[in-house]
């Protein structure tokens, strides 16, 4: 019975300990259970650590501007792979020497530290784990045990999801080093002026200390606080990572980094551009040469300089047969308030004075309307109600083409457009996608010839980089993500034919070059200057077989420039930007010149001279008008004028044209001096009367406004 009783007594013993064995798995599995669901409810939240500054860079991967983000961070995405060893050993060995073994929570540290606080009453060390602090500063919250604990969980979430490497990415992106300055790739910009790849254990030791206490360790502002911060590491880690005590004393004796570096900030327009268009991008990739950039940058400020503070430049250097931007520069001084620094001159809308006139001359050509060698008249001539003047009023009488362009004669240009037609000629260049702005949605006209149209630098750097390379008008490529635009038009027709292309080149590289220009390298550069109405505008655009350029100067706000204009002004400094560019980036083969004859001896009549019909061209050899009334330096009393001046000609080839005070005079054209047009005087002083036939020779004659005249005038004067 006795037996019995005792294995009664093991049987019910054995039966507890299963039941509570079951009970321990039940509640092991319940809890498992909840963690997973817990788990699933509330995964870890990334957010902070996806949220990265972001940063353009140039072709080679130089940054040229970084962007905070969107919580007002510098804060930039760092691998474990893209960080110094040395600086992650001496990491590891100083604020988690079991990271490779504990599971997110180092019980041995809790315990030590435990311990540590119960003897001493006050903490001695810590016991966070790099995971713990990764999960604190992917959710920052208030130093509290409860929270301590959630920061403990949420350790074993993270180790449960990501690997070791991906646990240290965590923490060396979000890792805080003063302001708003975060991870150590920001941290080694700002404080090393360089990325985090290859550092010295002082640096090393530096950036591994400040994330303690970032602010108290500012080494700008806290120098000393930073350098024991920094030797405290050092002698730390001295011994696991076998630092001999030499070396120690060597290494604890060096200076600290004392300022802070500025961030790049070039191409600042450029940079703003492409980050508006690609805002999901962190790494957002150029096609500009960064160093070739920086030089440009310092020239135009240079010669901003000199041109008064509310002036502003941009230029814009295209390769010509990739189309790619090499340099962009929007406007002089981003900062500066006067000149509207901050607005984009390479995409502003403005007119583009005489720079299309080498389009008009191509087009012209290639329909067969004129040829380099056609002869003109450069006259003043009316167009309808549109009279257009030279620069500084000055005509050349009669020239061929290849002269006129060359010197930018503005009635031969007009007359071009005429024969093509300025919406035949606006709607050629749409169908390239240039964009050309008219005033409440007005009909092209004339006017367009001399400026008379809103344009883009960017587009007329695209139409000389055409004209340049094979005639397309493709889009420029700012980024990798613009070549796919650029083969898409590779298909399409030229703009002008190559024989034509060659022509316009020939003659452009027959322009001056200023005698105000630096002379330098530049070699074979062909180039068109313009001025817009007002001194408004002066540009330059150039190209040689391997680049184009173009340079605009003026006031963004569109007040005049009295004095500066495209040869004197744009051209000096559009030959500087080619002495500076590379001659031949990348051993690329050059382009071949194609040299073609601009004299015809045999052209057809109807293309030897355009602007006066075959019937009209013996008559040259008659005299030329002259004014009979009134005489020059008559003096003409008002009190004498009551139905205006007749003005009496003869001579020359009718019918004739009338300008007073180079003004067009409106009256109908007549035959004899009984029904002879009348002037009307505006007042006292001198009036300039010109006439001009119908071949574009002139009279003048200059007539003053008195209230009284001599006695002998009064005497001999006509009845007016």
């Amino acid at each position: 019975m006795l037996l019995y009783s005792r294995f009664q007594w093991m049987e019910k013993l054995i039966r507890q300990v299963q039941v509570s064995a079951v009970g321990l798995m039940v509640l092991a599995l319940l809890l498992g259970g909840g963690a997973a669901i817990l788990d699933r409810i509330f995964p870890p939240n990334l957010a902070r650590y996806h949220d990265l500054a972001r940063v353009v860079v140039d072709r080679h991967g130089m940054p040229l501007r970084y962007y905070l983000s969107r919580d007002e961070s510098f804060r930039l995405p760092v691998l474990s792979t893209g960080v110094d060893s040395g600086y992650l050993e001496m990491l590891v060995a100083y604020e988690d020497k079991r990271f490779y073994e504990h599971p997110g929570v180092d019980v041995l540290a809790l315990l030590r530290a435990s311990g540590q606080i119960l003897g001493s009453g006050r903490v001695v060390s810590g016991a966070s784990t790099l995971t713990m602090q990764a999960a604190r500063l992917l959710e920052p919250r208030p130093r509290t045990l409860a929270n301590k604990l959630v920061e403990m969980a949420r350790a074993l979430q993270l180790e449960r999801h990501y690997s070791k490497e991906e646990i240290l990415s965590l923490y060396l992106t979000l890792a805080p080093f003063g302001g708003n300055v975060e991870g150590v790739e920001a941290g080694a910009q700002v404080l090393l002026g360089r990325p985090p790849r290859n550092l010295t254990p002082t640096e090393a030791a530096l950036l591994v200390a400040l994330p303690q206490s970032p602010t108290r360790l500012r080494p700008d502002r806290h120098p000393l606080a930073a350098r024991a911060a920094r030797d405290k590491v050092l002698t730390r880690v001295a011994e696991p990572l076998e630092i001999e005590a030499g070396h120690l004393t060597r290494l604890l004796a060096e200076d600290l980094p004392r300022g802070r570096s500025e961030q790049p900030f070039i191409a600042p327009l450029l940079a703003e551009r492409m980050q508006r268009g690609h805002p999901d991008k962190k790494l957002i990739k150029t096609t500009l040469d960064g160093a070739l950039q920086q030089g440009l940058e310092q020239l135009v400020r240079r010669s901003a300089s000199d041109l008064g503070p509310a002036v502003s430049i941009s230029v814009l250097v295209v390769e010509n047969a990739s189309r790619e931007v090499r340099a962009y520069i929007g406007s002089a001084d981003f900062r500066a308030e006067e000149s509207q620094g901050q607005v984009d001159m390479v995409s502003a809308v403005r007119s583009p004075g005489s720079t299309l006139k080498p389009l008009i001359y191509g087009l012209a050509f290639e329909r067969g309307l004129a040829h380099p060698a056609s002869r003109v008249n450069d006259a003043p001539r009316p167009f309808g109600a549109y009279m257009p003047k030279n620069f500084q009023d000055r005509y050349y009488g009669e020239v061929d083409l290849t002269e006129a362009l060359r010197k930018s004669l503005n009635v031969p240009a007009v007359l071009l457009l005429e024969r093509l037609g300025p919406v035949n000629f606006v709607e050629r260049l749409r169908r390239n996608k240039i964009s050309m702005d008219f005033p409440d949605d007005s009909q092209p006209a004339l006017p367009v010839a001399l400026g008379g149209v809103g344009m883009q630098l960017e587009d007329l750097v695209r139409l000389y980089a055409a004209m340049a390379d094979d005639g397309v008008v493709r889009p420029l490529v700012f980024g990798p993500e613009d070549l796919q635009g650029n083969k898409e038009t590779q298909e399409d027709s030229p703009l002008l034919k190559p024989g034509v292309r060659a022509q316009i080149r020939q003659i452009l590289l027959g322009v001056d070059r200023p005698v105000f220009a630096a002379s330098g390298k530049a070699k074979n550069v062909a180039y068109k200057t313009g001025t817009s109405y007002g001194f408004r505008d002066a540009w330059a655009l150039g190209f040689n077989d391997t680049y184009s350029v173009g340079v605009w100067i003026g006031r963004p706000d569109g007040t005049p420039n009295p004095g500066h204009y495209g040869y004197k002004t744009a051209a000096p400094l559009m030959f500087e930007v080619f002495d500076a560019l590379p001659e031949n980036p990348g051993g690329k083969p050059r382009a071949k010149l194609v040299t073609v004859s601009l004299e015809d001896p045999d052209l057809p009549p109807g293309l030897q001279y355009i602007d006066r019909p075959l019937a009209e061209r013996g008559e040259r050899s008659r005299p030329g008008p002259r004014i009979l009334f009134p005489l020059s330096g008559a003096e003409i009393p008002l009190d004498l004028v009551e139905r205006g001046i007749p003005l009496q000609a003869e001579g020359g080839s009718r019918p004739y044209r009338w300008i007073i005070n180079g003004r067009p005079y409106q009256t109908e054209q007549v035959q004899g001096f009984s029904t002879a047009p009348r002037l009307m005087p505006d007042g006292l002083g001198f009036t300039e009367i010109t006439l001009v036939d119908a071949l574009g020779r002139k009279s003048t004659s200059q007539v003053r406004f008195v209230k009284e005249a001599a006695s002998v005038l009064k005497r001999s004067a006509p009845t007016l």
